[in-house]
């Protein structure tokens, strides 16, 4: 295969909010840092959220008043609802407005306190606000593949709102594995009925490594044309409002892989895994992801 994907990194955010060990605000921009280093050119450094709820998260204005401010990078910014619009345009700092939908009312009800369709509803009004202020506004739809709470999820369900999250024209869709039940048929399906319903915007996905199929459906998306692809360094990661998420697919796994097949991403191997090093000395643990703790490959011969 010969082709190119984009690369996001979501380890400042999603890699860190469900962790119980509140994380340094220097710690996360130094993750930040790193990522840049390594090639990352977008980047989910933080949600806007209630920090009762995601304590994680209370230090989202000043992770942003600390971000470079140039360097061709583009900051994203994960938001629930108006009021977290309005405090991460407020930054300054942002490129990007994130919003999310979930597929399900269970779900809906215990991440954002809404219907499922309230939540397209309010995806759809945070990409108008971040188009308003002249920002990029993107949509996710969460537990794409599964939910925690109802089970399977109808395919007709999630296509259908991705057609509705089109009408606001955001400059791509997620489709996230948010508890990691998704198979690669399952992903290869789904990927191609939504890019074709919302065609041309771009497909991003999002999956979690909790049954081990993280990597596998990585593949599946790519070849059914998904263009975006979400990761976190180290595959720390999981969901406060989703029992039994686990950690994210490994930014440095995704890319080990992509990098193997041809795969063009424009990041750093070598520079990931030494990250993915560091940032286990910061959590004082061993990270889940696998190709920082393998031997290098192929091995480079001394001369």
């Amino acid at each position: 295969m010969s082709r190119a994907i984009t690369f996001l990194e979501v380890g400042p955010r999603d890699g860190l909010q469900n962790e119980k060990t509140l994380i340094s605000t220097a710690d996360k921009l130094e993750l930040i840092r790193r990522s840049i280093a390594a090639g990352t050119r977008r980047i989910e450094v933080t949600s806007f959220v209630n920090p009762k709820r995601v304590p994680q998260m209370a230090d989202a204005e000043a992770v942003c008043a600390g971000l470079p401010k140039d360097g061709g990078v583009s900051f994203i910014g994960l938001i629930l609802n108006t009021r977290g619009a309005e405090r991460a345009i407020a930054t300054g700092a942002l490129h990007e407005l994130g919003a999310v939908c979930v597929s399900t009312d269970g779900f809906a009800i215990a991440n954002q306190g809404q219907t499922s369709d309230e939540s397209v509803g309010a995806a759809k009004a945070i990409v108008a606000m971040a188009q308003d202020a002249g920002l990029k506004g993107q949509a996710t739809i969460g537990a794409a593949f599964g939910c925690p709470f109802e089970g399977e999820v109808s395919e007709d369900r999630v296509v259908a709102m991705a057609v509705a999250l089109a009408e606001a024209n955001p400059i791509e869709i997620g489709l996230a594995d948010t508890i990691g039940v998704a198979d690669p048929a399952h992903v290869s399906r789904l990927v191609r009925r939504v890019a074709a319903a919302v065609a041309p915007i771009p497909v991003r996905v999002h999956f979690h490594n909790t049954r081990g199929t993280g990597i596998a459906n990585v593949w599946a998306a790519v070849e059914a044309g998904a263009s975006v692809i979400d990761a976190a360094l180290g595959g720390l990661g999981g969901c406060p409002f989703a029992p039994g998420a686990a950690g994210n697919v490994a930014s440095e796994d995704v890319i080990y892989m992509l990098h193997r097949a041809g795969v063009q991403t424009g990041m750093d191997l070598q520079q990931l895994i030494e990250s993915n090093h560091w940032l286990a000395g910061v959590m004082g643990r061993k990270l889940p992801g696998m190709v920082a703790q393998a031997p290098a490959f192929p091995k480079i011969v001394q001369e």
